[in-house]
């Protein structure tokens, strides 16, 4: 099984950007769906950005297409979320998720996840 640990979160204002990024160990990234989460304070966690295997299919929440851009590297076992534009309500822990099924947006369906990453915006 694949292990998932993310880095890069911090305190930024609003309109600035952050990248995120999630290292995969113990097994192949490219076995995997991939994809980024969100839990903001007194919310349920939330789909941000999906990616498949292969990085041919891509999906964005509304709330962050066009602001953010998720991508893979499956030779480095790595994922990343470039965050442009940050807005206030961006404020929460970003968790990195990877699934053994169909790509989904659906948080229940992914078999691993990482400690999560403290994103917060200042307004």
């Amino acid at each position: 099984q694949v292990q998932l640990k993310e880095s890069g979160g911090g305190l930024v204002q609003a309109g600035d950007s952050l990248r995120l990024s999630c290292a995969a160990s113990g097994d192949s990234a490219s076995n995997y769906a991939m994809g980024w989460f969100r839990r903001a304070p007194g919310k349920e966690r939330e789909f941000v950005s999906i990616i498949s295997w292969s990085g041919d299919t891509i999906y964005y929440a509304d709330s962050v297409r066009g602001r953010f851009r998720i991508s893979r590297d499956n030779a480095e076992n790595t994922m990343t979320l470039e965050m442009n534009f940050l807005k206030p309500e961006d404020t929460a822990v970003y968790y990195c998720a990877a699934s053994v099924h169909a790509l989904t947006v659906a948080p229940g369906t992914y078999d691993f996840w990482g400690q999560g990453t403290q994103v917060t915006v200042s307004s």
